[in-house]
């Protein structure tokens, strides 16, 4: 079955800020981030070659970096989804998108 990285890419960015957020604990944040980037990576090695897999890791790992800056200049909710709308769109472009 395939999985949807899209979803899994949008979905844990999300979830991953939620949980840091609302149980103060950031790195239990962060292993929802990781255990999404694990599906989704697996999944684009499967579908993709090596060099559009790192292209899209290095794309969700960029929009968890650029969604810290981003919350101070739009606010937190505006720039989670943003990255997440973005990595998502990526990640179906790349991966999810049927031939």
């Amino acid at each position: 079955m395939r999985v949807p990285t899209a979803a899994v890419t949008a979905g844990s960015l999300i979830a991953g800020w939620q949980v840091a957020r609302r149980t103060g604990v950031r790195p239990l944040g962060g292993a929802i981030l990781a255990a999404g980037g694990l599906v989704a990576g697996r999944e684009w090695s499967r579908r993709t070659g090596p060099v559009t897999t790192g292209a899209l890791v290095a794309t969700y790992l960029g929009a968890f970096v650029v969604s810290h800056p981003l919350a101070k200049r739009i606010g937190p909710w505006p720039s989670v989804l943003a990255v997440a709308a973005v990595t998502a769109a990526v990640s179906y472009a790349a991966a999810d998108r049927r031939p």
